[in-house]
């Protein structure tokens, strides 16, 4: 029925009901998402919504200085938007691209009529919000009380819950910007990473080795973002994906 390449990636709009999604339908439009592409700036206001399905986004705040640190990342588990149907309307968070792939864009009228009809995707959405807002919340207290290594182990382990492989394409420098501590504090962290044998890297890759590795070395907040996001979306991805 619904034969849209990787529509059943995305875990919000794999929840909606067939009538629902048939509503959306015509406005989804696929999208490439190039690493580093600025899907949104800071203090701009979303002319679309994005719910990824291959690619990631990083959600960042930006000082005066130019310094950042990454607050949340969004994936196949969720959307960019949340101030379009919030009242917002514009927020000071930069969303760049942290792993280049795919989304589905959704211009801002539609979500809203179909946010508003107070539906399946009302709920989802929601909950979702209140997903993000603990994603960000813990975030912030990991930043300001565990060690690097802990942050990078948490930061990797996130990331690969969006991914189909193991091999990730991120400079250390870029991971540095994200957590907002020194690039020194980020290649000391990942040289024990590799001494143990968690990880590989190499310019511009990292590969994880042993998964075990990295949830035995990550601080609680890696296993309450992710309880948190199973509590409230846990059984909501029902419709069966359909052949080809």
């Amino acid at each position: 029925m619904f034969s849209a390449p990787g529509l059943d990636q995305n875990h919000l709009l794999a929840a909606l009901p067939p009538a629902e999604l048939e509503r959306l339908l015509p406005a989804l439009e696929w999208v490439a998402l190039p690493l580093g592409q600025a899907v949104c700036e800071s203090g701009a206001q979303l002319h679309h919504a994005y719910f990824p399905t291959t690619a990631i986004l990083s959600l960042n705040h930006v000082l005066e200085n130019g310094a950042s640190a990454e607050v949340a990342g969004v994936g196949n588990e969720g959307m960019l938007g949340i101030s379009l149907f919030m009242g917002g309307q514009t927020t000071p968070i930069r969303a760049t691209v942290q792993t280049a792939g795919h989304a589905y864009r959704l211009r801002t009228k539609v979500l809203l009529e179909e946010f508003n009809r107070a539906g399946v995707m009302h709920g989802l959405l929601l909950r979702y919000t209140q997903a993000l807002i603990t994603q960000m919340a813990q975030t912030g207290v990991c930043n300001r009380h565990h060690s690097v290594s802990q942050q990078l182990c948490r930061w990797l382990l996130l990331t690969l819950d969006r991914m189909p492989s193991n091999d990730l394409v991120m400079t250390q420098e870029l991971i540095s910007c994200m957590l907002g501590v020194r690039r020194e504090g980020v290649t000391e962290a990942a040289g024990k990473l590799k001494d143990m044998g968690a990880i590989s890297y190499r310019r511009g890759h990292i590969t994880v080795l042993q998964r075990a590795l990295l949830n035995r070395e990550v601080c609680e907040c890696y296993q309450v973002v992710k309880t948190e996001f199973a509590r409230l979306l846990s059984g909501v991805k029902y419709r069966q994906p359909t052949a080809t």
